[in-house]
C-alpha cells in the first residue's frame, strides 16, 4: 500500500474512531447512568414497544410484523434491548462469525445489566476500531449485500446516536409524567 492510500486509510479510522467516541459520551456521560428498572419498564403510550418476561423467564422485545407506519414509541428497555441486539449482531459479522438474530438476543432483565452489556459492547467496539480494521472488506450487515466494511463501522456511530438520542427523548418524557410541571408561556 502506497504512503497516501495509508495516510488516507488512517484519517477514515481516526475519523470514525472520533464520531464514534462523541455518540459514546452522549451515552456514558449523559443517559445511561440514569438508567433504572423502573424507567427502563415505563411505556410512553399503551401501545409502546416494550420488553416483557415470558412464560420461560426471558425478556422478550416486542416486534411486531410488519411493523405498523407510525411505529409505535418504544420504552428504553426496548431501546436498549434494540441497541445490544443490532451491536452484537453486528460485532458477530464483523468479527466474522455467524450472528444469532434477533430472536437470540433477550433483554438483560434489568436496567443495571442492560447498562453493562452496553458498556461491554462499546469496549469491545473501541477495540475493534483500536486494531487497524480492514475498511475495504466485504460486510453484509446491516444491509442484505455486502458493501466495503467502512460504510458499517459508519453505520454503528449513526446507530448509536441515534438509539441514544432515542433513550433520551423517552427520559424526558418519563421525567415530564413522573414530575409534571406547569409553567406560565411568557
Amino acid at each position: 500500500m502506497d504512503e497516501a492510500r495509508r495516510e488516507q486509510r488512517a484519517a477514515v479510522i481516526d475519523l470514525l474512531r472520533w464520531h464514534f467516541r462523541i455518540a459514546w459520551s452522549l451515552a456514558e456521560d449523559v443517559h445511561l447512568p440514569c438508567l433504572t428498572d423502573e424507567l427502563c419498564l415505563w411505556c410512553p403510550a399503551p401501545s409502546a414497544l416494550t420488553v416483557r418476561l415470558d412464560a420461560s423467564g426471558r425478556w422478550r422485545p416486542d416486534w411486531p410484523d410488519p411493523e405498523p407506519d407510525p411505529a409505535p414509541p418504544p420504552s428504553v428497555g426496548w431501546l436498549t434491548w434494540h441497541l445490544i441486539w443490532w451491536w452484537t449482531e453486528v460485532s458477530a459479522v464483523v468479527a466474522g462469525e455467524r450472528a444469532a438474530g434477533r430472536e437470540g438476543v433477550d433483554w438483560p432483565g434489568s436496567a443495571a445489566a442492560a447498562v453493562a452489556r452496553i458498556r461491554a459492547l462499546a469496549h469491545a467496539w473501541t477495540r475493534l476500531l483500536d486494531s487497524d480494521p480492514d475498511l475495504d472488506a466485504p460486510v453484509a450487515y446491516p444491509w442484505p449485500d455486502p458493501r466495503p466494511a467502512r460504510y458499517t463501522l459508519a453505520w454503528v456511530n449513526a446507530e448509536l446516536m441515534k438509539n441514544v438520542a432515542e433513550i433520551g427523548a423517552v427520559r424526558c418524557l418519563w421525567g415530564a409524567v413522573q414530575r409534571p410541571q406547569v409553567r406560565p408561556l411568557k
